[in-house]
């Protein structure tokens, strides 16, 4: 594909189906990309993990400790962040390994380029493909409108991520306590902007976990259930704050 951008895939050695099925589905559509080498949380040794994971912070910003998976996952996603900035990429596509493609990424490439607002993050996929409140909607082309929810949407499955959006998220979770795409949805933390290009031409593949690992994830949301709401209405007054600020952004142009 001429001109694309630069393409980074978070992938688990252990995963290799996963990485036969997204080489698969990226060469279908004549896209190059780069691996990451996810870090595997069970793997990392107690200094390795406190280096960037704040057992202080989390009791501040999150309604229950993270798991190696977890920790994992965000050191992973700081791999691909440092990757941007060391090759000085003005943007780069991140994908999390377990995404499918349900639409034309020339599409989303040309129109990302062709955005005239001074946008920072893009949304490019949603958590299990779930739907949030719009505040703001502006049309690009024909094809895609760009979208400010009422509060950005979780998971990280497909992100488009400046150069200077890269430095800045960082920066800012040189020390971490909530899982990263919680951290992302807190911008006025990192001071970075989230935005959706949609409709999604990228897809989470099928649900995540299975009913037994949801049924554990209910159980510990029940035991947690006062500080989880606590930190849910704190979140949303600052949410709140933050798209007013964001939304001035979209209308500008």
């Amino acid at each position: 594909m001429l001109n694309q951008p630069k393409v980074f895939l978070i992938n688990l050695a252990k995963s290799t189906e996963r990485l036969k099925k997204s080489s698969e589905r990226l060469a279908a559509q004549n896209t190059q990309f780069e691996r990451i080498p996810a870090i595997d949380g069970t793997k990392l040794t107690n200094e390795e993990i406190k280096a960037h994971y704040s057992s202080q912070l989390n009791s501040k910003q999150y309604y229950r400790n993270l798991g190696y998976g977890e920790i994992g996952c965000f050191l992973s996603h700081r791999l691909a962040w440092q990757k941007i900035v060391e090759q000085k990429l003005p943007y780069a596509i991140v994908l999390e390994d377990d995404f499918q493609l349900v639409g034309d990424l020339s599409a989303v490439f040309s129109t990302i380029d062709s955005l005239k607002c001074d946008w920072q993050l893009l949304k490019l996929a949603a958590y299990q493909n779930r739907t949030r409140p719009i505040k703001v909607t502006k049309q690009v082309n024909e094809q895609f409108d760009l979208v400010l929810h009422k509060r950005p949407l979780t998971g990280c499955c497909a992100q488009a991520i400046t150069y200077e959006t890269a430095k800045r998220l960082l920066r800012a979770t040189e020390q971490f306590g909530c899982p990263v795409d919680t951290q992302i949805q807190r911008t006025w933390q990192t001071g970075v902007s989230v935005y959706s290009l949609m409709p999604f031409m990228i897809q989470q593949e099928g649900k995540v976990g299975s009913e037994i690992t949801a049924a554990c994830q209910n159980q510990v949301i029940r035991k947690h259930i006062f500080k989880r709401k606590v930190q849910q209405l704190n979140d949303m007054v600052n949410h709140y704050k933050q798209t007013q600020k964001a939304q001035n952004t979209i209308l500008s142009w």
